[in-house]
């Protein structure tokens, strides 16, 4: 069995983790109680998991962070563009 494979279910797992805190915040316009300091940290994080993934020549973790860290600039988007409604 390839060892990439065990790392590409693993990131489809970790990030489709993601997809319901987007879609919830999309949907409700809404992203009270959600922390943009915590995504801001953890967007740092996949950034550099997404170079260590080019450095070691990892697909999978290059893909599954980009794909984090996509999801989560949504989210701070939708943060900052949501702000200042009620």
């Amino acid at each position: 069995m390839d060892v990439e494979i065990i790392g590409f279910v693993a990131a489809l797992l970790t990030t489709s983790a993601f997809v319901p805190q987007v879609i919830k915040v999309w949907k409700s316009k809404s992203s009270k109680g959600v922390s943009v300091s915590m995504y801001l940290v953890l967007l740092l994080g996949v950034s550099l998991w997404g170079v260590y993934g080019y450095l070691i020549d990892s697909m999978s973790i290059m893909i599954a962070n980009t794909v984090t860290g996509f999801l989560q600039l949504i989210i701070l988007v939708l943060i900052l563009k949501n702000k200042n409604k009620v």
